[in-house]
């Protein structure tokens, strides 16, 4: 992979993209921990995906007010391992006293994470869980497993005890999110891999264009079902403009609660989708990295960020908000 996989660089009073090169916003020498100075880089899967825009603006934006410095690295595309681990690397390089990570698969980056961490780098991981946890400090992020769950619930609930006949628009295959969504979903709805009630699946990296063109070839195999999960609300919208093409109405779940992704549900676009809170562990971040710089104080463990399905036709046994609420606390802190 080519050095310019490293895209995303951006300062704590800056939100705009500054270009696909790497530029220093501090000295190189590092601040130890309990010297009072946090210097803080985020490394995010993507700089395109809406979901860590708002991740990445909301730590920006706690960094400037906590008076930490700042720095965003993001690779190239989902599943970017060899940028993530070049983006490290730079922020150790840099001098950064805490790094958040998305990181794009559970295993991918654990050898760079941990030579941060022998270097006195504390880590975070934000929205996704390495495996072993504790490769990282400590975690911040959605219970993935519950969010499909909560889909699959929905969706079963309202397809009113109806047989379900499923098309599944993954996402990465292989990445830990998307197996801990899939999971969740077909436990939610009570099914396993290989049931014949899933009558298509495949994989569209979050993309909306490729979950539009895999939506448009699994339809020409077959038109007979019933409900469709998407990992994600770009993949949704992608696999809505399949099915809107052929003139089908799908009972549609998805996971994300982006503002644009509420409006989709309150437009009927799908059904449902599972409100995320990346702000709130971006801000938790933001704030263990600058109490660790100050106390020498690390977080540890699993820290839920919680998770809550967003639809204007609830179902009884789910618990749901409505999309006026959803509007009100999209990727919030609620």
């Amino acid at each position: 992979m080519r050095q310019r996989s490293l895209l995303c660089l951006v300062t704590a009073g800056l939100l705009a993209v500054s270009g696909c090169t790497v530029e220093r916003h501090w000295g190189g020498s590092s601040a130890p921990a309990g010297s009072g100075q946090a210097k803080v880089g985020l490394v995010t899967k993507t700089e395109t995906n809406p979901y860590f825009v708002e991740l990445r603006n909301a730590a920006s934006a706690a960094a400037q007010a906590q008076g930490a410095e700042f720095m965003a690295l993001a690779g190239q595309f989902d599943g970017d391992n060899d940028g993530q681990v070049r983006a490290i690397e730079n922020m150790v390089q840099q001098g950064v006293t805490t790094i958040l990570i998305t990181p794009n698969s559970s295993t991918g980056v654990l050898a760079a994470i941990a030579r941060a961490r022998q270097a006195g780098v504390m880590v975070i991981a934000l929205d996704t869980a390495t495996d072993p946890a504790d490769a990282v400090d400590a975690t911040y992020a959605t219970d993935n497993v519950a969010a499909g769950r909560q889909q699959g619930a929905y969706v079963k609930a309202a397809l009113g005890g109806a047989a379900p006949k499923v098309i599944m628009i993954d996402g990465t295959a292989g990445s830990t999110v998307d197996t801990y969504r899939h999971n969740g979903f077909l436990e939610g709805i009570g099914l396993r891999d290989g049931d014949p009630a899933i009558v298509g699946r495949d994989n569209a990296n979050g993309d909306q264009s490729i979950a539009q063109q895999k939506m448009e070839n699994l339809l020409q195999r077959s038109t007979d079902l019933n409900a469709v999960y998407t990992m994600n609300e770009p993949t949704a919208r992608g696999a809505y403009a399949a099915l809107q093409a052929r003139g089908l109405r799908i009972l549609m779940g998805s996971i994300d609660g982006g503002c644009q992704g509420v409006q989709n549900v309150r437009d009927g676009q799908y059904a449902a989708t599972v409100m995320q809170f990346p702000r709130k562990m971006a801000e938790e971040g933001v704030a263990a990295a600058v109490r660790y710089a100050k106390t020498g104080q690390k977080p540890s463990g699993f820290i839920d960020t919680g998770s809550v399905v967003i639809t204007d036709r609830p179902m009884p046994g789910v618990p749901s908000q409505d999309t006026t609420w959803g509007l009100q606390n999209c990727w919030g802190t609620k």
